[in-house]
């Protein structure tokens, strides 16, 4: 027994040699041949990764002006315009610079539909506004006004015996709040209301419009003036006075000032302190240097095949050619990639060296560098300097990887998934590259930083899930139900900062609607999980309704503030996306109950909603006009041709698919034209996010569209997959923590699902002319980031989460 204690301790150890980032493909390759999904997936992601490298590399070199040096003599002036700035969203003769011997290097605006904006000492000075001070008179055509009373919030002024105020949301007439115009539509009244209830600082902005013939709401009629010919509103902190853009006959607007005239439309403004200028879309650097004032571009450039153009004698430029390859802070992003995938090859090496056993911690700090990656990259985008377009892509690339090599059995979700996001990525490369103008690439830094984002975030849940079911640890129910108010409450305000601050756009460059179909789906799938529980409860007739309005109360309060919101913008597409959301959660409710009464009448009104659109679309009617202001839209989608201005988006889209035809513009499933130029369908308006779907289809034809169309189908196909085995798994659970457990996975996960099946139907039947046009991106697809990041990535962690509790139980 001693000897053999003895040889068992001086035995020589079996060498354990250190996990690399070469053990990665061996690793990668075993695991692959045990499962024929995971392979496939990572064939498809390669595939997918190595276009996107391929088009980076076929790219052709294209150049910028780095600088633009305009050199004059004292008395000189020079129009400088599109061509001469290279300012591609610019009116052809747009800016009028004159050097004056005293007054130094001044500047007009000569264009009558865009504006100038200067940034100086950290303010913005708008051309052709102007901040009103008491004792002034302005004028608009023959009409003027005295101002008698002028502050940061508001201004009184009078004119033929009336007298007007205006706070920056309401005008009032001889002190009393004018009524509606007559083609107000309901969220106008509701915001008119909203504004005359509340303090100022909760009131949202409206401008003051002059001109045309009617007294009501912001308005101000005047008799032979077109109207919006100008308009008061808050900027700049405080109200400013500023010459509209009427499409008749340009109004004059006169300031009258301690005996100096003062015309907006002709006003010009000295350089001296300013730093910078926004020329359409285009940002300016200025420097001023006796006889030379220097410009340096930076977003929306216009790119060149060759540094070789002709200008003007006073102008000269210095080129710069677009770099692909490095740039901002990509060699900081490389290095920690390269961390990263050094611990995903050590976690995965782990696992098959001592299968069975936790090894989170190299996952861990992987999720981690993915994330801190992320932000890196979203913050130098931010700040004028993004990383290189290969810097994003192995981002982009390491994020994906990421999410398949964390812990749990690949489902068919997560892997139309992965597979998505890459197919997105490239067609948001192939046109970033193919745009003559250099910000489109912008679209592909940030799409592919969000996603490091949402795939860091979501993996160190993931990570944190797993650790807790180890530890078998739980939420409990009352955490869950705080957990779920917090997030509904940032959610609302997060809405009540686009309403106060926001536009259509969003607020801050994110859109906060995304995170509340995120919380709007959450609550109501806590809200229905617990209706299960309906009989153990109270049996009185009282209790028992107030026991549904303390159920269902917080997700209807919260579909009526979302839907009070949406309704604000002027499209009805997040009506329709809502109604599809309710018909999903209704039909899926009606599943869980049993209730077949309930889903044949939801069947029933589908195929009636689906007939009126083919009733529509095949005979179409005269009688829209009455319909009001969505009429235009449906005018439009049945007859295209004969509204070729507002119709612009439809004709374009429907001609760059068709001549993408079956295997797209270059014949060869946009193999060929990887990296080229895009040609017209760049012209498309908002070709990179709503009609994402007509650019793919023209370079990739409709055989690369029905590989789409079925990697989503899958999609939604292992949503419902994921949803019916939580489902099941809750209706045999023996305690009610499993069970609500189940069922509110079942929910969240049909609610998930509805908002993507609604995306994905809206975004292909206004690209597809099956619908009229509304403004939905394409999950996925579209450069959609605030999408991206605060909806699809946490649904894609939430199903993963969800199915690997299903495999533990």
């Amino acid at each position: 027994m001693t000897i053999s204690l003895r040889r068992s301790f001086t035995a020589p150890r079996a060498s354990f040699a250190r996990p690399s980032i070469g053990d990665l493909g061996a690793v990668i390759a075993r695991a692959a041949a045990r499962n024929t999904g995971l392979a496939l997936t990572l064939a498809m992601l390669t595939v997918l990764c190595g276009l996107q490298a391929l088009a980076l590399l076929r790219a052709p070199a294209a150049w910028l002006p780095s600088a633009i040096t305009v050199k004059l003599a004292p008395g000189e002036t020079i129009t400088l315009g599109q061509h001469e700035l290279a300012a591609p969203q610019s009116d052809r003769n747009h800016l009028s610079l004159r050097r004056d011997a005293q007054d130094g290097w001044t500047l007009r605006n000569l264009s009558a539909t865009r504006q100038v904006i200067l940034l100086r000492d950290g303010s913005e000075q708008r051309m052709g506004s102007i901040t009103l001070l008491a004792g002034q008179r302005f004028q608009i055509d023959g009409a003027l006004f005295d101002v008698r009373g002028a502050d940061s919030g508001s201004i009184t002024f009078a004119r033929d015996g009336h007298e007007w105020r205006y706070d920056g949301a309401v005008l009032y007439r001889d002190g009393h709040q004018q009524a509606n115009c007559p083609e107000s539509h309901l969220a106008s009244r509701l915001l008119s209301l909203w504004n005359r209830a509340m303090p100022g600082l909760l009131t949202i902005s409206r401008p003051l419009s002059f001109g045309g013939n009617l007294y009501c709401d912001n308005r101000l009629g005047l008799a032979q003036v077109t109207p919006g010919a100008a308009q008061i509103a808050r900027g700049n902190g405080g109200l400013q006075l500023s010459a509209g853009n009427p499409d008749g006959d340009r109004a004059a607007v006169l300031v009258h000032s301690a005996g100096l005239q003062t015309d907006l439309r002709k006003q010009e403004a000295s350089l001296e302190g300013v730093k910078a200028m926004v020329v359409g879309h285009t940002r300016f650097q200025l420097n001023a240097d006796g006889d030379q004032l220097t410009l340096y571009p930076s977003r929306h450039v216009t790119l060149f095949n060759a540094p070789d153009l002709k200008l003007p004698d006073h102008v000269t430029w210095q080129w710069q050619q677009r770099a692909l390859w490095d740039g901002g802070q990509s060699k900081a992003i490389w290095a920690v990639l390269a961390v990263c995938l050094a611990c995903m090859a050590a976690s995965l090496a782990l696992s098959a060296r001592r299968p069975g056993r936790a090894h989170s911690v190299p996952m861990l700090l992987a999720a981690s560098g993915v994330l801190i990656c992320g932000v890196i990259a979203l913050v130098a985008q931010r700040a004028g300097f993004a990383p290189s377009a290969a810097s994003s892509m192995l981002l982009a690339a390491c994020a994906l990887l990421l999410w398949l090599a964390l812990p749990g059995r690949l489902t068919l979700l997560t892997a139309a998934g992965v597979v998505l996001l890459a197919a997105g990525l490239l067609s948001q490369l192939e046109l970033g590259l193919g745009a003559p103008e250099s910000s489109w690439l912008r679209y592909y830094q940030k799409s592919a930083a969000m996603l490091a984002i949402g795939a860091g975030l979501g993996g160190l849940l993931r990570l944190w899930a797993q650790r807790q079911a180890t530890r078998g640890a739980h939420l409990q129910q009352r955490s869950i139900e705080w957990l779920l108010a917090l997030f509904a409450a940032v959610a609302l305000a997060a809405l009540a900062a686009q309403v106060l601050w926001g536009d259509e756009q969003g607020v801050f460059d994110l859109q906060p609607v995304e995170l509340a179909k995120l919380a709007l789906t959450a609550l109501t799938a806590h809200c229905l999980a617990l209706r299960f529980n309906w009989h153990a409860g109270p049996q009185g007739l009282s209790e028992h309704g107030a026991r549904w309005l303390q159920l269902i109360a917080p997700a209807l309060l919260f579909l009526a503030l979302l839907g009070l919101s949406l309704v604000q913008v002027d499209d009805f597409s997040p009506l329709i996306l809502l109604l599809i959301w309710s018909a999903v959660m209704a039909f899926a409710y009606a599943l869980a109950t049993r209730n077949r009464k309930l889903a044949g009448a939801l069947v029933a009104l589908t195929l009636t909603a689906a007939a009126a659109i083919v009733y529509l679309r095949c005979v179409g009617t005269d009688d829209l006009i009455r319909w009001g202001f969505y009429a235009d839209r449906f005018l439009v989608w049945l007859n295209p041709a004969e509204h070729p201005h507002t119709g612009q988006q439809l004709l374009l889209g429907a001609r760059a698919i068709s001549d993408g035809g079956w295997l797209g513009a270059d014949h060869w499933l946009g193999l060929r034209s990887l990296g080229m130029a895009a040609g017209g369908a760049v012209q498309i308006p908002a070709v990179q996010d709503d009609f994402a779907a007509s650019f793919f289809l023209n370079r990739h034809g409709l055989a690369g569209g029905l590989l789409l169309w079925v990697a989503q189908a899958a999609l939604v196909a292992g949503i419902a997959f994921t949803a019916a085995r939580a489902y099941q798994a809750g209706a045999v659970a023996r305690d009610f923590r499993h069970a609500w457990s189940g069922r509110f996975r079942y929910f969240a996960l049909c609610g998930g699902g509805a908002f993507v099946l609604g995306h994905f139907l809206l975004s292909w039947g206004t690209n597809l002319a099956i619908f009229p046009i509304m403004g939905q991106p394409m999950s996925f697809l579209s450069a959609g980031g605030s999408h991206l990041l605060f909806f699809l990535c946490p649904l894609l962690a939430f199903s993963a989460i969800s199915a690997q509790s299903l495999e533990g139980e």
